[in-house]
């Protein structure tokens, strides 16, 4: 192991510090400065794309939307039509299509 003779500085605020802490207790560290160094070091910045997400909210949102307006048509009449079948199927491939998406940026990740 090589010596450590480099101090780096800086600042935080008292929430930050909070939940530096937290963080810091949470993964069990005996040393704030080895967890810091570590998190530094080892750790992953993710950037995420809130479109993606947001969109694949709206798909699982329509998609509940439309199973409870079937239930209410199936309830009063019924009758359930191959067409409402049809556009859950192609909204849930697209819900698959965006879940493995995130899956295998998640994949990546890993070391």
């Amino acid at each position: 192991m090589s010596r450590k003779n480099h101090v780096i500085t800086f600042k935080v605020s008292d929430e930050e510090l909070e939940k530096i802490e937290d963080k810091f207790r949470l993964a069990g560290g005996k040393s704030m400065s080895r967890f810091v160094r570590q998190m530094i070091l080892e750790g992953m910045v993710i950037v995420f794309s809130d479109e993606k997400l947001n969109k694949l909210i709206s798909l699982v949102g329509n998609i509940a939307n439309n199973i409870n307006q079937i239930a209410v048509r199936v309830n009063s009449t019924g009758n359930i039509y191959d067409e409402d079948i049809t556009q859950i199927k192609e909204e849930m491939s697209e819900i698959w299509r965006q879940l493995n998406y995130f899956q295998s940026l998640l994949r990546k990740l890993k070391p």
